[in-house]
């Protein structure tokens, strides 16, 4: 499995992102890490994927592995070599590039699979003569997808792939997402749309402030009540502002008083 234990972050020698933060994704199972803006999700993915230094950031404590092969300082092309990809929140196509020609940049260390990806996203096959820049969000969220898998990675990090979509192209993610794990590659789904995410996850992680403060399987978070009224927003109240550690205090405050 890809697993991060105790892994602490620091960027710029000042601000500590990650606070003792553990994660493990095993092989062909989703994972989702939910959590509202600024708790570390990205960055716990930069740790993973070896992209912190790019961004003046250093994992001071804890390790990165993957079965028993240390990942912790890797370069970013040596997590790639080892069947790990990740597709960065924004999409970071290349917009003067054709589809085709996208997808290919993303089979430069392996032997390209653009078939199978063009059988994932038919619109990509429509499109592949089309400069990347002309697409819709949508298409272009599609392409990094696309991208990432031309390699066949044994695990994809995805973050924020439904970020400003209309409901109907999550819905399309969301179903590409489990066509992609159906064939057996594991995934990391980093989400703010909580109902999307754990639909299709086995397991889910809860960060806030750099710290993973819920661990359970998805069908549990789905249950939990600071989940569905923090994140799914299904019981609004007094409370409903809070942060979520807030929220799990209020709770108990309320229960005590009982």
């Amino acid at each position: 499995m890809l697993s991060a234990r105790n892994l602490e972050v620091v960027y710029d020698d000042v601000v500590l992102a990650l606070r003792g933060v553990s994660l493990s994704v095993p092989d062909g199972q989703i994972v989702a890490l939910l959590g509202s803006n600024g708790a570390g999700k990205t960055t716990l993915l930069r740790a993973l994927t070896g992209l912190l230094k790019i961004h003046d950031g250093e994992v001071t404590k804890g390790k990165v592995t993957l079965d028993d092969t240390p990942l912790t300082r890797s370069r970013p092309e040596q997590v790639v070599s080892r069947g790990v990809r990740q597709v960065l929140e924004g999409r970071r196509v290349f917009v003067e590039l054709s589809v085709e020609d996208n997808l290919k940049v993303g089979a430069h260390t392996a032997r390209a699979n653009l078939e199978r990806v063009f059988a994932l996203f038919p619109i990509l096959a429509d499109r592949r003569g089309m400069t990347a820049g002309f697409l819709s969000g949508g298409e272009q969220q599609m392409l990094a997808m696309g991208r990432a898998m031309m390699s066949d990675p044994r695990y994809l990090l995805l973050d924020e792939p439904s970020l400003g979509l209309a409901p109907l192209l999550v819905e399309q993610v969301r179903d590409v997402i489990v066509e992609i794990n159906r064939s057996g590659t594991g995934v990391l789904l980093v989400e703010q749309n909580a109902t999307m995410a754990l639909s299709i996850a086995t397991h889910g992680y809860v960060m806030e402030t750099g710290r993973i403060v819920m661990d359970k399987p998805a069908e549990a978070l789905l249950k939990d009540d600071d989940v569905r009224e923090f994140y799914l927003g299904l019981h609004p109240g007094e409370d409903g502002r809070k942060s979520f550690r807030e929220i799990k205090h209020y709770r108990r405050k309320k229960r005590w008083s009982a």
